[in-house]
């Protein structure tokens, strides 16, 4: 079993891998063994590693699709392949649709759903090539399938990012899969921006029936099984991890015994 998990020769992209969700996911493949290229917009201070297996850094603003074309190729003319494309980069501040300029809205849209698109076709093209073809995972959120006030592009954009896989596995099949991962809460390090302090993420981990907030490894290693042997026949799906989800209000709102 742990063989199929080997990542050995494998080159993985991981967009937005250095930080949060993304390092998580970085050095899930790395653990495994996997060449990793992270590309960013802006060179991190360091770069996940396990032991002498580091991630090497590339950088492209994954909105600009000139930079995701050279980037690409810059990437196969060093590793001589592509095997696994992590769609991870994303995110939105907070803002009241009722306000939200055109061009703010048109950004968010850009860089959760467009960019996303963009990289997969380049992506795509490489991997049809490759006689084991290639994994594709776009990273969603719980704001695809359930209300997002104060992001409401942001999750209107995951939602079609979820829907995005369902059409690009059927037409890139058999030789690439394409799957998303809705990911519910995390603790990144950016955690309190959203949650307050260590005790305002607890009581949120608290609403979680598993009784926690989702940690960054939790997201890596089903992107790891994902892009395995062992979930060869998953394409066109999305895997909701989060934790089983939030308590529907009611309950503590109802007074019935």
């Amino acid at each position: 079993m742990q063989d199929r998990l080997d990542m050995q020769g494998k080159v993985v992209i991981v967009t937005g891998g250095a930080k949060g969700v993304g390092a998580g996911i970085s050095r899930s493949f790395l653990e495994a063994g996997a060449s990793v290229a992270i590309v960013g917009r802006t060179p991190p201070v360091e770069l996940p590693a396990c032991g002498a297996n580091a991630a090497s850094f590339w950088q492209a603003d994954v909105r600009d699709y000139e930079q995701l074309s050279a980037c690409t190729d810059a990437i196969v003319a060093r590793y001589g392949r592509i095997d696994v494309l992590v769609n991870n980069a994303g995110g939105a501040p907070a803002t009241d649709a009722a306000t939200a300029s055109p061009r703010f809205s048109e950004s968010i849209i850009r860089l959760n759903l467009l960019a996303p698109l963009n990289f997969s076709q380049l992506a795509n093209r490489v991997m049809q090539q490759q006689e084991s073809g290639g994994t594709i995972i776009n990273i969603a959120s719980v704001s695809a399938i359930r209300p997002s006030p104060g992001t409401a592009a942001y999750g209107a954009a995951k939602a079609g990012l979820v829907n995005l896989c369902t059409s690009l596995a059927v037409e890139w099949a058999p030789r690439v899969r394409v799957v998303a991962v809705i990911s519910g809460l995390v603790v990144t390090e950016q955690a309190h921006l959203h949650y307050g302090d260590e005790a305002g993420i607890a009581a949120v981990g608290r609403t979680i029936p598993l009784g926690r907030m989702a940690v960054p490894a939790d997201i890596g290693n089903v992107c790891l099984f994902l892009a395995s042997p062992l979930a060869s026949y998953i394409s066109g799906s999305a895997i909701t991890v989060h934790g089983g989800g939030e308590a529907p209000a009611f309950l503590a709102a109802s007074n019935a015994d």
